[in-house]
């Protein structure tokens, strides 16, 4: 697994783990969305809100190779 997947799995766990302290009856829905969009990037290495701003014209950052 790569860093970066190990960064959108922790913090979807974080941002549960705020859900989950504060009731998930009075949280407002919208705050499942990055949950879920983080989750799906963690496990399958697809990242929806990348993909999203790619189609929206911007261009991903080149990544220096150490």
């Amino acid at each position: 697994m790569t860093a970066n997947r190990m960064l959108y799995l922790s913090f979807a766990a974080i941002m549960l783990a705020g859900v989950w302290l504060t009731g998930f009856d009075r949280v407002h829905w919208l705050l499942y969305v990055p949950v879920a969009f983080a989750s799906i990037a963690g496990l399958t290495g697809f990242c929806v809100n990348l993909w999203l701003w790619k189609k929206l014209g911007f261009k991903e950052q080149l990544q220096c190779k150490s």
